[in-house]
């Protein structure tokens, strides 16, 4: 689905995946943007020092990315109105995360539909989820 196109919506309709392979690029300038410099985003031996396997991408960064998922899935930013997930795994670069979702319920009188969603890498773990998206009907 690219964006401008609109997507009516039906409860059990599964979102187009998005699949994104994290680098070291985007970890720093998610870093530089958001302005959170913290080293074990950088550094791998302050992230080993601290017990990390590595440098580990913010998860504010993989909720971006979910986030660009849905709402390049609607066709309109302007559609999502609420999107809340559980960060429950670390992500590393070099991983492939894969954002998902399902519509759960469509509510016409309301002009929304709920969803729920996640973001999975490679090995089918979950790094965001318990994640609920509401959206608006086209």
């Amino acid at each position: 689905m690219t964006e401008g196109t609109s997507v009516a919506l039906q409860a059990g309709q599964e979102m187009t995946p998005l699949a994104v392979t994290i680098t070291r690029e985007q970890i720093k300038a998610y870093a530089d943007a958001s302005g959170d410099q913290n080293p074990i985003h950088q550094d791998d031996t302050i992230a080993k020092q601290m017990g990390l396997p590595g440098v580990i991408a913010h998860g504010m960064l993989d909720f971006g990315i979910l986030a660009r998922a849905i709402t390049g899935w609607l066709g309109d930013p302007a559609r999502l109105r609420r999107l809340r997930v559980r960060f429950s795994a670390m992500v590393q670069p070099g991983d492939v995360v894969t954002c998902r979702g399902v519509v759960e319920s469509v509510d016409e009188a309301a002009g929304t539909a709920a969803l729920s969603v996640w973001v999975e890498n490679q090995r089918g773990e979950r790094v965001l989820n318990h994640g609920e998206a509401t959206v608006s009907l086209p």
